[in-house]
């Protein structure tokens, strides 16, 4: 088994190469001390499982697991049991509450051997994780090797394509991977309104509404036209009063 160990803690990752030290067939690839490295070590080097400290500095371990994607099987790591601890034990791969023991740590490892090959733990841990700590502070977009990482207040608009939606912050525009639904259901409802099938809008940026014939139109500060449906315009005016 090939492995990655993720912790911006030297001891800690120490602790986790002592602890596999125990397991002859296993492969350390790779050590990193953050999550931007994490998610390039992931990437290129593809391991079978890492162990994933979740507070980190720039990325936390949910935002790893997300850019990094989840053909990777995660054991996580972490000293804080408010981190959907119940949640972790229904779902995840495993995790492991620092401090923990060799006798711990096997058992984490041996439920990893078995859980090779399912997808549905992590997925399950990192949309519970999304839902208890909505709404998101920041949106985090992969283009290549580069990662993008737009705080939620920057951002005008949001405008679905497809599998896709492309977010549009302060005069630049990105694109990412994701449903516009998964997306507007981590932002804060308060900020964020879905004023068209297409567009979901910073009601912060309008600067005026137009209203046409049979239409409504948003005008942002920037000058961008935004169309809003007839269910959209009731929304932005409940929020606005």
């Amino acid at each position: 088994m090939r492995v990655i160990i993720v912790d911006d803690e030297d001891l800690a990752r120490g602790l986790v190469r002592e602890f596999l030290g125990k397991h002859a067939d296993i492969e350390i690839l790779a050590e990193c001390g953050n999550g931007f490295d994490a998610v390039k070590a992931i990437t290129e080097l593809e391991p079978d499982l890492v162990f994933l400290d979740i507070q980190m500095p720039k990325l936390n371990g949910f935002e790893v697991v997300e850019l990094a994607g989840r053909r990777a099987r995660y054991i996580f790591v972490t000293a804080y049991d408010q981190y959907a601890l119940k949640a972790f034990e229904i779902h995840a791969v495993d995790y492991l509450l620092k401090p923990f023991s060799q006798q711990r740590f096997d058992e984490a490892v041996a439920h990893a051997r078995t859980s090779l090959g399912n997808s549905a733990g992590v997925e399950a841990v990192v949309s519970e994780a999304a839902m208890r700590n909505k709404p998101l502070g920041r949106v985090l977009i992969r283009d290549g090797a580069k990662v993008h990482v737009i705080g939620a207040d920057k951002i005008d608009y949001i405008e679905a394509q497809d599998d896709y939606v492309q977010i549009c912050a302060e005069g630049k525009s990105y694109l990412k991977n994701q449903r516009m639904a998964e997306l507007e259901s981590q932002l804060d409802p308060d900020v964020f309104v879905r004023v068209h099938r297409s567009y979901l809008l910073n009601i912060g940026c309008i600067s005026r509404i137009e209203q046409g014939k049979d239409s409504h139109c948003a005008i942002l500060n920037s000058g961008v036209r935004i169309p809003i449906s007839r269910s959209g315009y009731q929304k932005v005016r409940n929020l606005i009063g």
